[in-house]
């Protein structure tokens, strides 16, 4: 059973940073494709940054770029989004994703509808 437990958000100011953190349990990352997304109040779920099948490549949202980082550690078996230089529209529930099947995976690692699997979210507010 996959399970994924994002944790690290908050509240923080406008220009600060934050590191959040998703820790899987039943997958492994070389067996997934990960990914993050964020849904703003009254919006839809919105791609932010993701890593292809197995990690390989890394792909970001364009209007993210040079703000926001996906990293994942091996060892600890964690991905995390740093985010810098955070604006208020960048409060959102920020969601953990992953996919599992290779035989289903189409290499759209920015949809939404590409991942089975999806934490429970962690909230960031950026205050101005």
């Amino acid at each position: 059973q996959v399970q994924l437990v994002e944790s690290g958000g908050g509240l923080v100011q406008a220009g600060g940073s934050v590191r959040l953190s998703c820790a899987p349990s039943g997958l492994t990352f070389g067996g997934a494709a990960m990914g993050w997304f964020r849904q703003a109040p009254g919006k839809g779920r919105e791609f932010v940054a993701a890593f292809s099948w197995g990690g390989g490549r890394t792909g970001y949202a364009d209007s993210l770029k040079g703000r926001f980082t996906i990293t994942r550690d091996m060892a600890k078996n964690t991905m995390y989004l740093q985010m810098d230089s955070l604006e208020p529209e960048d409060t959102a529930i920020y969601y953990c994703a992953a996919k599992t099947s290779k035989l289903t995976y189409s290499g759209s690692y920015s949809r939404w509808d590409e991942y089975d699997y999806w934490g429970q979210g962690t909230q960031v507010t950026v205050s101005s």
